[in-house]
């Protein structure tokens, strides 16, 4: 970091370095404002900005910047919490940021706020007579799921009137739509003043520069903000604080559900102060002890042996008062009370007898070293802590000095029984709290349903036809507003800047025994590979960076797996690390196992992240690599599948089902979405298809009838699935860390070997393109619209060919021209989010499956945000809409912040360069080359690219439609699709299930809530529904 020697009205609180991390934090205030600034110095080519403000509000009411943003090598962002607000800046290379840095604090805090764009933006009420806005359409699509229905409860159970942590702070549908932006204009005055806010910046930044521009920047607003001695209520600090639980409560809260089988349950207290850093790490520590694995004790009983849940989850809001929240899933409806008694029957338990204090211990010294890898990796370690001294810590600087060492968990070390079960019976076992019972209602599912069509047709019919005009006049009259265009020379002053000060993370390969068929490699290195060489049969690809972990990969190919045992694999994943092993011819208990893993470890995973393949992952100290090594020769090949355990993962696997049924979403509300969609796509070869939930919905449960009835007949099946998984042929050992400090590097693996080396040729790396369904292969012709009740908003995704391989040349055109219509405040984002038509769209390539897709995420219509996205494509391409050179540029600095986003750490960049090297073939120096040629893009190319790839997603004949949707949007979403020509067939979820041929014994089939769903749904189904309700061989989903 450069000497500050230039006079600046921003004086330093405090510099220090971080003992656990390669970090320097230093804090600036300003003296005229009062304003912060925390910069974390952190190598890497990103630098993340994060401009918060503490926000109190005590209610449920819940366009230049971005252009300029997308011509900076910038992305923007912002989120919503319940005691802040924080707005996100990244950007590649720090000259980016310090050229936007000062248009986005005069957004922040001098925003235009019109009344047009709050209307749209907010909640309007469009000349259909429908409710919409990008905000009423965020939260219409999470009000009524089981998460919000039960924590908006406890909040009201545990705060009073007038604290500002009762309420909800997204916004509640019924007061968005009466919030005027009169009430948006005076929060934002009362709130959103420099003395208030923190800038804080993680990575490589000019200090000097910096200071030049916030002083610039301040220097003009002077007189427009207030004084650093002016009077100030600080938001929560100097609020009324939350009383203390006089007593306990428990509530009954019920959620839209078909499905009535599987409840929730949420338990709440109040915690230590989060100021206080002994006491955070300390109950962070205990969480772990009591539900952070599968040996922990409530997780282990509740769970692993008692079967009353199918998982135990906490969370902690970390305030002055604290609020510590454990999730319990997978509970049977009619046994919530009884896994509510339980939980506190065990945590008392646990607080009447001496602890496991050789666990906890383990604990500890596990958490520390989670801290220093996760400091090492992920800006997001630094940023939150300080965010949250801004809101909550002294402004002396004293509260944020508390990151500078770790030293809390030597003294953790130190505690002693009598304190750890004080502390438990403190703050947990003994204290009051707040449990909310969730269950599902098919009859509330129901009412919400009518309810809402009733009160629009109220709406429709209170506005009357002439109202419904004015209204859709003021909605297009605002758009109109909103779009006028920023002037060209403004956005010209922001040149795109150079490349220097984009520090990419350069990585060493190095490659021993099959590797080496990859071609020769010259460097330090790979000479140390080579002395250590002794010609292991064996795929091992080094990649060294600095860093004090060693991240150890084994990626394994599926091919061989017989396609009708593939659904196994989610049994066997799940599984994996929770399983007996047999050591020296002893049998090693499962918690054993898990507690010897646990201290050998920073972090243990498997999981199929990479399309097609399944990555085993251990992250260790240098000292364990050999220890790691050990570890996957013995749960590889030396584990048990024992019947008892099985029980326990099917148990558990089932019971998560309903819950992920109810989300339209992989995150939030799409997870059928995107489940439907790859039943579609992909054939019953493919893994991505084997592990889907609509596959295990119907599967788990005869696997389970099949444990009880012939347990040894699973075990057999589930020993195939390991004999043809686990071979070295099918391995690619992948080793990130600082390579030349390994003793032993390559040597070290003859242990994962010993007695399994073959003479057999690698096996090709498995690729999606090559497990695609008929209707994968060429998409076009099939249009399925799923009602979910537990969702109020709609989500749609369409799918047609894209580019199939990483060389494909018109791959870089497509790049721009999807990064072109996809900016913030570009074409798409105007159109459709600027319209309040949804609250998102997108596209994504995926281009190992030769897919291009479209999605529009949380839309009061898809099908309205779908008719426009696709008549911006088409102005475009027929020249009625002209492409802006401006946003054209920007689009290629978006696509380089994507790159850089590849390798935001150490870890990150070289697990980047394995994928392109070993999975995808290609070049050590790929992005620098697409780079290259997505620079020489012209518009014309742009218009080829949209023309050949985009245009044909929106084509009924081209393309597949899924669409998922609140029950009552039914009607208009398949007239609307219907009209673009779009066939929708409705059909429910269960249409989509496939057995891979394990078929029920007679009588043994079950039923789940969506037969009901279906029969209330009658009717629409029979309306819009061809063919056998259950799918049948000709519905193109090549079912097994």
């Amino acid at each position: 970091m450069p000497d500050i020697r230039k006079k600046t009205f921003f004086r330093t609180l405090q510099k220090f370095e971080t003992d656990y991390s390669p970090c320097t934090i230093t804090e600036y205030e300003s003296e005229r404002t009062g304003m912060r600034a925390v910069v974390v110095d952190k190598k890497g080519p990103k630098v993340r900005g994060y401009f918060a403000l503490a926000t109190e509000i005590h209610d449920d009411s819940g366009a230049l910047l971005d252009r300029i943003a997308t011509r900076a090598y910038s992305m923007t962002n912002a989120w919503t919490a319940t005691d802040h607000t924080a707005y996100t800046l990244d950007t590649a290379g720090w000259e980016g940021f310090a050229q936007i840095l000062p248009v986005y604090l005069e957004h922040v805090l001098f925003p235009t706020l019109t009344d047009s764009g709050c209307y749209t933006e907010v909640h309007h009420i469009d000349g259909t007579g429908h409710d919409a806005g990008v905000v009423y359409s965020e939260m219409q699509g999470v009000q009524n799921n089981p998460g919000e229905l039960m924590g908006l409860r406890a909040k009201r159970l545990l705060f009073p009137e007038g604290i500002g942590f009762r309420y909800e702070t997204g916004g509640m549908l019924e007061q968005l739509r009466v919030l005027t932006a009169d009430r948006i204009r005076e929060f934002h005055r009362e709130m959103y003043h420099p003395k208030n806010l923190c800038l804080v910046i993680v990575g490589e930044v000019d200090h000097r520069n910096l200071l030049e521009t916030l002083d610039k920047f301040e220097t003009p607003i002077l007189g427009d903000v207030p004084r650093p001695d002016d009077s100030w209520k600080r938001p929560w600090v100097e609020s009324t604080q939350p009383p203390p639980l006089k007593e306990s409560a428990i509530e009954r809260v019920a959620f839209p559900e078909d499905d009535e089988s599987m409840g929730e349950i949420l338990i709440s207290f109040f915690g230590p102060d989060g100021n206080d850093p002994l006491l955070t790490t300390a109950l962070g520590v205990l969480m772990v002890y009591l539900c952070g694995s599968s040996v922990s004790i409530l997780e282990n009983t509740l769970v692993e042996k008692e079967q009353l849940a199918s998982g135990i989850y906490y969370d902690i809001d970390w305030r002055p008062k604290s609020v510590i929240s454990f999730a319990i899933s997978g509970v049977a409806t009619e046994q919530l009370a009884e896994a509510e008694r339980r939980f506190f029957e065990v945590l008392r338990e646990t607080a009447s007898k001496p602890l496991d204090m050789a666990y906890m211990l383990d604990c500890v010294r596990r958490q520390k070293r989670q801290a220093k890898s996760v400091a090492e990796g992920s800006s997001d370690f630094f940023s939150e802590p300080i965010i949250s001294d801004h809101l909550f810590g002294k402004r002396d600087g004293s509260t944020l000095r508390d990151l500078e060492t770790l030293k809390e968990h030597d003294t953790l070390e130190t505690w002693d029984n009598q304190q750890w079960t004080n502390f438990l019976k403190e703050w947990i076992s003994d204290a009051a709290h707040v449990t909310i019972l969730g269950h599902p209602s098919r009859k509330l599912s129901k009412k919400l349903k009518e309810d809402e069509k009733a009160r629009i047709e109220r709406q429709k019919k209170r506005l009357g036809k002439k109202g419904l005009e004015e209204l859709e006049k003021r909605l297009q009259d605002a758009k109109a507003s909103n779009d006028i265009e920023v002037p060209r020379s403004l956005l010209e002053q922001f040149e795109i800047p150079g490349t220097d000060s984009i520090h990419f993370i350069k990585t060493t390969t190095a490659r021993s025994g099959f590797a080496k068929k990859m071609g020769p490699l010259d460097n330090e290195i790979q000479k140390i590979i080579d002395e250590d060489d002794s010609g292991l049969p064996l795929f091992i690809h080094f990649e060294s960076v600095p860093s004090n972990f060693v991240n150890i990969n084994i990626v394994l190919c599926t091919e061989k797996i017989p396609v009708q045992k593939r659904p196994l694999i989610s049994i066997y994943l799940m599984n994996f690390f929770n399983t007996p092993i047999i050591r020296d011819g002893r049998r090693i208990d499962f918690e054993d196992v898990v507690v010897e893993l646990e201290k050998d470890t920073v972090s243990y995973s498997i999981d199929p992240s990479l399309p097609e393949l399944i990555r085993v992952k251990l992250e260790v100290e240098p000292d364990k690599y050999e220890t790691a090594v050990r570890w996957l020769r013995e749960i590889l090949w030396e584990s048990v599948f024992d019947e008892t355990r099985l029980k326990a993962t099917v148990t558990k696997m089932i019971a998560d089902i309903p819950d992920e049924k109810r989300s339209g979403n992989r995150a939030d509300n799409e997870k059928m979405l995107w489940s439907v969609d790859s039943m579609i796509h992909y054939a019953p070869e493919s893994i991505i298809r084997a592990r889907n939930t609509l596959v295990k919905a119907i599967y788990l449960r005869r696997i389970d009838r099949l444990l009880k009835d012939e347990p040894e007949a699973v075990i057999a099946q589930l020993e195939e699935v390991r004999k043809n998984l686990c071979t070295p042929e099918n391995m690619r050992v992948l080793v990130v860390g600082d390579i030349g400090k390994l003793p032993s590097p390559v040597s070290t693996w003859e242990i994962l070997v010993d007695g399994h080396k073959t003479d057999k040729a690698l096996c090709p790396i498995d690729r999606p393109s090559s497990r695609l369904s008929a209707a994968g292969k060429t998409p076009g012709d099939l249009a399925y619209v799923v009602p979910m009740p537990t969702i109020d908003s709609s989500f749609s995704i369409q799918t047609a060919r894209g580019p199939d391989s990483y060389g494909h040349p018109q791959l870089p055109a497509l790049l721009v021209a999807t990064a072109y219509l996809d900016a913030v405040e570009g074409p798409l984002w105007c159109a459709v989010r600027g319209t309040g038509l949804a609250y998102g769209t997108g596209f994504s390539r995926d281009t190992d499956a030769g897919h291009l897709q479209f999605r529009i995420y949380r839309s009061p219509d898809a099908y309205k945000a779908f008719a426009v996205s696709k008549q911006v494509i088409e102005n475009h391409i027929s020249g009625k809409t002209p492409f802006d050179p401006l946003g054209l540029e920007g689009a290629v600095s978006s696509i380089v912040v994507s790159f850089a986003d590849e390798q935001v750490s150490m870890s990150t960049a070289a697990q980047m360069s394995f994928i392109n090297q070993v999975v995808r073939g290609l070049s050590p120096d790929y992005s620098s080359e697409v780079l290259e040629k997505v620079r020489a893009i012209g518009i014309e190319e742009v218009k080829d690219a949209l023309e050949k790839f985009v245009l044909p997603v929106f084509e009924p004949k081209t393309a597949n439609l899924i669409v998922t949707c609140a029950p009552v949007m039914l009607e208009e979403i398949c007239e609307g699709f219907g009209t673009a020509g779009f066939n929708a067939q409705v059909k429910p979820l269960k249409f989509f299930h496939d057995d891979y041929g394990l078929k029920p014994k007679d009588g043994d089939e079950e039923t789940d809530g969506e037969d009901e769903f279906e029969s209330d749904l009658a009717s629409d189904l029979e309306a819009y529904s061809h063919g056998d309700g259950n799918g049948s061989e000709d519905d193109g989903l090549g079912r097994a």
